[in-house]
């Protein structure tokens, strides 16, 4: 390493301790002095002490980093950054600050330390013999619930164990969101791994040679991979013993092979069925095949439900929720100061970049050359998921993601690119950027002209998302001419999205040009046979409707299927109402409440007012009127007049 890279690192180091001095100065971090902490003990997990604060009887936790580094500091940040989206919830161990060692009196030099909530039973290896299955199933529904939360965040936690997962009074708490992964990633992932290597998403040991003959990641952790790692938690929750333990033997490269194969732990006697479906179906090895974490919360909380095992004891997510909005943090009262902070923190992260760790490869390429290839992989990210019609609130959330899974972060890239517009890919994703308020604030005007940039240029994505500020007024005014003009434009290049947008905005429903339901369904047709699944779904309506085509149950049956296959929502919903109805299919209530309860996890309306009527009415399901009014509520909430005249009803009674 050369002196001038050395020199470099002292002074990003510098940059980021005034950036927590200064957070810590505005009292948006609440500062404990570090002489003020007593009675030092060793903690059970980590580098982390069990200490006394004054002359207070209550316990705290201080965490200690290994390697106070550049890159430490900066996810010290990121921690806190974390936790401050997820605080309120009872089932996350709480940040209550930070410290700063001042005197070689106790166990470490490294300086800052965060002051964290004590768990007073340990961690989950030490606690499951004392457990009946009434407790378990509460355990197992707590800890969903808490990666349930991070992945409302868009944080994947990456490094869920039963290590990590603390007990305090008898309650779950979730520990190390994301912090002991990431700084990990940045060293020799596969050693980090192979020390839990029955908890890791087993698609990560699939590794192959590049071109230098040295082994690559072709897979990267993500939500499904922490849904994994719960349904191993749920299984030794199960059994009270850690998964494939031989005494005196540690986990090793063959064990990860075997898994990766297929090999799992067999199901406990006297097990509940219910609850090995749950766990087996986490671990499947096909990460499509895994449900998501939230259709985990509901099953463990029907299971205790139907058991009346925890009365009182199940928390409200919607009172969470209700928490969170009027969250105050530590009495801060000027947000603009912290948006202003958190400014200067995302500007100085540009500078930390090493485009190496980012690609998660070891290629001798310059910085520029690192984030080039980002910008180009993001915008095939982006055009595939839009082509095949993933809606655009998911593709937000799953481009945050794939930062996170190369280890980088959204205002990383958003920094580049504000200097960095040197084709029209950048220009593009810069413009993405503005329009979601992706690491930035939402400014539609500037995306919007963004957008038209790039479209000079050719971009087949920019070309739709002018149709698109034209059609809604984004960052423009209205125009039903152009509108139609570049959805033909990029239809006519045979980009799904295009095309379904020409065949419902402009033929179905009259937007720049004379309705013609049969070009309309001509586009439908062309943009399902490349894969949309939006397409698939108005499809078929048609087929269901005879609106422009003969009416075909079948069709409607088959078409739905590919479409709620795919992921897609309104196809969840359509499938599901086919087996309710027994169009194209045999009648199957409970099949039609499964897909309801998918689709309204998602915010789906109608299958949100759909579930309703099957909790009011006892359709596929038990009367249960709370649940009722539960979904209709949500409906409600999202214009649905129906779901608004139930709600009424059923709340007068």
């Amino acid at each position: 390493m050369s002196d001038n890279i050395k020199m470099q690192d002292i002074e990003n180091k510098n940059e980021w301790n005034n950036w927590i001095e200064e957070v810590i100065d505005k009292e948006h971090i609440k500062y404990y002095e570090y002489k003020e902490f007593n009675n030092f003990g060793t903690g059970n997990f980590g580098k982390v002490y069990r200490t006394n604060w004054k002359n207070l009887e209550k316990c705290f936790a201080v965490k200690s980093f290994f390697n106070l580094d550049n890159i430490t500091i900066k996810e010290i940040i990121r921690e806190l950054k974390n936790q401050r989206e997820v605080d309120y919830h009872d089932n996350i161990i709480h940040c209550y600050g930070i410290t700063k060692f001042e005197s070689t009196e106790y166990h470490d030099n490294n300086n800052y330390k965060l002051v964290m909530e004590y768990a007073n039973n340990g961690n989950l290896r030490s606690y499951l013999d004392k457990l009946t299955w009434n407790d378990k199933y509460i355990m197992a529904y707590q800890l969903a619930c808490a990666v349930s939360c991070l992945h409302n965040e868009r944080i994947v936690h990456r490094d869920l164990h039963s290590g990590n997962i603390l007990v305090h009074q008898n309650k779950v708490k979730l520990a190390d969101i994301g912090l002991s992964k990431r700084i990990g990633a940045s060293s020799n992932v596969q050693s980090n791994l192979f020390g839990m290597v029955p908890y890791v998403d087993p698609k990560i040991f699939n590794w192959k040679r590049n071109n230098n003959n040295q082994e690559t990641q072709i897979y990267l952790l993500n939500e499904k991979s922490d849904v994994c790692s719960v349904g191993v938690l749920l299984w030794k929750l199960s059994s009270g013993q850690p998964p494939f333990y031989v005494e005196g033997k540690q986990y090793d490269v063959d064990l990860a092979l075997k898994i990766l194969q297929g090999l799992r732990e067999t199901v406990v006697p006297d097990t509940p069925e219910n609850y090995v479906k749950i766990y087996t179906g986490c671990w499947d090895g096909e990460p499509d095949n895994r449900p998501n974490i939230h259709q985990v919360v509901d099953w463990l909380k029907e299971m205790i439900t139907k058991t009346d095992a925890i009365a009182n004891n199940l928390q409200s997510l919607d009172k969470q929720e209700f928490n969170k909005a009027s969250l105050s943090i530590n009495g801060l009262e000027s947000q603009e100061e912290l948006s202003q902070l958190i400014q200067n923190f995302n500007k100085m992260i540009t500078k930390e970049i090493d485009p190496m760790i980012v690609l998660s490869k070891q290629e001798n390429i310059s910085a520029e050359e690192g984030f080039n290839r980002i910008i180009d992989e993001i915008n095939d990210f982006i055009y595939k998921l839009s082509n095949k019609g993933i809606e655009w609130k998911l593709i937000k959330g799953k481009v945050i993601e794939y930062f996170n899974n190369y280890n980088t972060y959204s205002e990383e890239i958003y920094n580049w690119l504000s200097n960095n517009q040197n084709s029209s890919n950048s220009v593009f994703l810069f413009g993405y950027f503005n329009r979601f308020g992706i690491a930035t604030n939402k400014d539609h005007e500037k995306s919007f002209n963004l957008f038209i940039n790039a479209s000079n240029q050719d971009h087949i994505l920019a070309h739709y998302f002018v149709g698109d500020c034209y059609l809604h007024g984004t960052g423009t005014t209205k125009d039903e001419k152009l509108v139609f003009e570049y959805f033909e434009k990029v239809a006519n290049k045979n980009f799904a999205r295009g095309q379904l947008g020409i065949g419902y905005y402009c033929y179905e429903n009259g937007i720049g040009i004379n309705k013609d339901i049969k070009k309309a369904i001509y586009w439908y047709e062309r943009a399902a046979n490349n894969g949309n699944i939006m397409a698939m779904c108005n499809l078929s309506l048609c087929y269901l409707n005879g609106n422009g085509v003969d009416k075909d149950d079948n069709k409607t049956f088959e078409l739905s299927k590919q479409s709620a296959e795919g992921g897609y929502s309104s196809g969840m919903t359509m499938l599901g109402y086919c087996y309710e109805k027994g169009i194209g299919t045999k009648i199957d209530e409970l099949k039609a409440f499964e897909l309801y309860q998918n689709a309204a996890n998602l915010g789906e309306m109608i299958a949100q007012y759909n579930l309703g009527l099957m909790y009011e009415f006892g359709k596929g399901i038990t009367i249960d009127i709370d649940k009722a009014i539960h979904w209709y509520r949500k409906a409600a909430k999202q214009g649905h007049k129906t779901a608004q005249n139930r709600l009424e009803i059923l709340q007068k009674l």
